[in-house]
């Protein structure tokens, strides 16, 4: 399955079907993570906050392909992604392991992803560095067996994006 998550409406061609899902994060009921772990403890694999993540984060699961499409802030995904992605804890288990001399989560049923991060907006050389760095260290718990990250500017973002969907198809 192919995943385009975004925090903002994207006017691109599209074609959703039961291989392709387009996930606007702006128009979801998506509340913060209250840290209470019992998607791990009392409700395995399932948040217990009901709202609109409980959809988004099964196909975040299932998903090979993922095009992430965020404003960067501060050197990280802004809030709304960063609230998705934390809310999609329920993905992974309590349970860790060593992963080339570091510690990280056993997936439940998660495909392995190739993921390409669109981040956007007016952002610094130091941010970009903070940013890459940041999706390095998340990449093994986010399931990603590769990953590249593009930088454009919001005005050239439909574009970008467009550029990468199109790619799916070939």
């Amino acid at each position: 399955m192919r995943l385009l998550l975004t925090d903002k409406p994207l006017k691109i061609k599209f074609a959703e079907n039961n291989e392709n899902k387009y996930i606007d994060l702006s128009n979801l009921k998506i509340s913060n993570c209250v840290g209470c772990f019992s998607c791990w403890t009392k409700t395995p694999g399932k948040c217990v906050i009901r709202d609109d993540a409980t959809k988004v984060y099964p196909i975040i699961a299932k998903s090979d392909n993922v095009l992430y499409v965020s404003k960067i802030k501060y050197g990280c995904y802004g809030s709304i992604m960063k609230t998705m992605l934390e809310r999609a804890i329920p993905i992974q288990q309590a349970f860790i392991r060593l992963l080339n001399g570091e510690v990280h989560h056993v997936q439940r049923d998660v495909s392995m992803k190739k993921a390409v991060i669109i981040a956007y907006g007016d952002i610094s050389k130091d941010e970009q560095e903070i940013f890459k760095r940041l999706v390095e260290h998340n990449a093994h718990n986010m399931n990603f067996k590769e990953f590249k990250i593009i930088f454009t500017r919001e005005e050239n973002l439909e574009e970008v994006v467009s550029k990468e969907v199109i790619k799916w198809g070939e």
